[in-house]
């Protein structure tokens, strides 16, 4: 039982009086950046007699208005081949779009999507108005305005409306 104690005393007794001496790994020189502030006109000093001014603040929150409008450039709207996924707790999502197909696709699927608690991308839409419409049509679900591209190069989608659950991609 003393031995332990007795290492632990002298390990923290060691690291005390022993330190190792700053290596430089690589020192590649360089320049001075100061030509560079200059051209920004800012004050040099606290003593400066030019006021720094800052930029204006929005007064008013951000809103969905100023989201859109939303474009995914890899995405339109098309036919899916339904496939298998293996993606384990992935949250179901389907994307849709302002376009007919995605309407009458919403329409046929929405009691299916509100039983599994699906979040929907509305993944082109231009205005408010068609937004507003949409989850009027989807009434009870959960739509986002926001570009997929990401996703859709992920998971090999070119076209929606879609639906992507933990077990596969369907239309």
């Amino acid at each position: 039982m003393k031995m332990p104690l007795v290492l632990g005393v002298v390990t923290l007794l060691l690291s005390f009086f022993t330190h190792a001496a700053l290596i430089v790994v690589e020192d590649m020189g360089g320049t001075s950046a100061l030509p560079y502030y200059r051209t920004l006109n800012l004050p040099t000093d606290a003593q400066s007699a030019k006021p720094m001014t800052l930029p204006a603040v929005r007064i008013n929150p951000y809103g969905e208005p100023d989201m859109l409008p939303v474009k995914s450039d890899h995405l339109s709207p098309g036919k899916v081949e339904n496939r298998v996924t293996n993606i384990p707790g992935l949250v179901p999502l389907f994307l849709v779009g302002d376009d007919d197909l995605s309407r009458r696709w919403l329409a046929s699927r929405a009691d299916l999507l509100r039983e599994i608690n699906a979040v929907g991308l509305v993944v082109n839409v231009q205005h408010i108005s068609a937004l507003i419409s949409l989850r009027e049509l989807g009434a009870g679900l959960e739509m986002v305005p926001a570009s997929a591209d990401d996703l859709a190069l992920r998971m090999g989608l070119q076209h929606y409306p879609v639906l992507v659950t933990a077990t596969g991609i369907e239309q």
